[in-house]
């Protein structure tokens, strides 16, 4: 199958819906055209319904999986993540770059769809973009998306509103948490295309970070997923090139190189009045980035992860 994130993701919605029971997930079809398929709002969801959610918010360009590990002394599943298409799957699909509202709605939006607007600047960047009859979109939301959403997603994208499907969870569920935490290698990419980086270097790459407790509350979730990606995420990326560029660049891309690294999300965010926008944009990296170079052999590794900061945050 080409490239086409759109179809990929198609796949993997019509499996999770064939297993919807198991999944812990419902499909409904929406007045005026569209479906919904519910990871967490009103439906329990569950680990694997996390894994398909981020599967699908990456194209079905990535594998995603959980494992065990540890954090500070104690045990804590780790959400793994790797691609051969890192560039497609996290900057033109997983991204959150698209924020929806309607009336008393709000959701952000990742997925393929993105490609199919491709109206952010960073498509310009990437140079890729897809058309596509159908469109499968991710909301990051703990209510039910109105009809208004569907049809707001099928102008911006050039579709029919009954051939978009969203798939919503808010980040305060185990499959919404889940499919955040797999942001670590795109937190790295999104930080390296503001540094302009040459991301056509970039080959495959591989990252993991803590799947935190549920929170009881969004915004609790909020802060220990950033947390499990700013304070536990680890990171390799492939390149290809020369390893001057990867050395001086380097320092400035894991989550250390802002001035307010050092304090759990939730501290950081309440110094600025639980405004995103005042937070420091460097912050929002990987702990820890390591550049393999495939042409010389050289890795150079940057930053570290900070278990006792972790581990304060999911006990919080």
């Amino acid at each position: 199958m080409p490239l086409n994130l759109n179809a990929r993701a198609a796949g993997i919605v019509e499996a999770l819906v064939a297993a919807a029971e198991e999944r812990r997930v419902a499909s409904s079809e929406i007045d005026g055209g569209g479906r919904l398929i519910d990871c967490g709002v009103k439906q329990r969801g569950g680990l694997a319904a996390g894994l398909d959610l981020a599967r699908a918010c990456m194209g079905g360009l990535a594998e995603v999986s959980l494992s065990m590990g540890e954090v500070d002394g104690h045990a804590m599943p780790i959400v793994r993540v790797w691609t051969d298409h890192p560039v497609q799957a996290c900057l033109a699909s997983q991204y959150a770059g698209w924020a929806l509202s309607e009336g008393k709605f709000f959701g952000m939006g990742s997925g393929p769809m993105r490609a199919a607007r491709g109206k952010e600047e960073i498509f310009d960047r990437i140079g890729f973009r897809e058309d596509s009859e159908s469109i499968v979109g991710v909301l990051e939301t703990g209510k039910i998306p109105p009809p208004e959403i569907y049809a707001k997603i099928a102008r911006e994208c050039g579709v029919e509103p009954y051939n978009v499907t969203l798939l919503a969870a808010p980040t305060a569920s185990l499959a919404g948490g889940l499919q955040v935490v797999a942001r670590s290698i795109e937190t790295a990419l999104h930080k390296l295309a503001e540094l302009k980086f040459d991301l056509s270097r970039i080959v495959s790459a591989h990252g993991s970070a803590p799947l935190p407790p549920v929170a009881g509350d969004d915004m609790a979730a909020i802060g220990r997923t950033n947390d499990a990606i700013l304070y536990g995420a680890r990171v390799v990326l492939h390149v290809a090139g020369d390893d001057d560029m990867l050395a001086e660049n380097g320092p400035r891309v894991p989550s250390c190189a802002s001035a307010d690294f050092g304090e759990p999300f939730a501290a950081i965010f309440a110094r600025y009045n639980h405004d995103f926008y005042a937070v420091d944009p460097h912050l929002f990296s990987p702990a820890e980035v390591t550049f393999q170079n495939v042409d010389t052999g050289r890795s150079h590794t940057f930053g570290a992860p900070r278990p006792e900061i972790v581990a304060r945050s999911f006990r919080g």
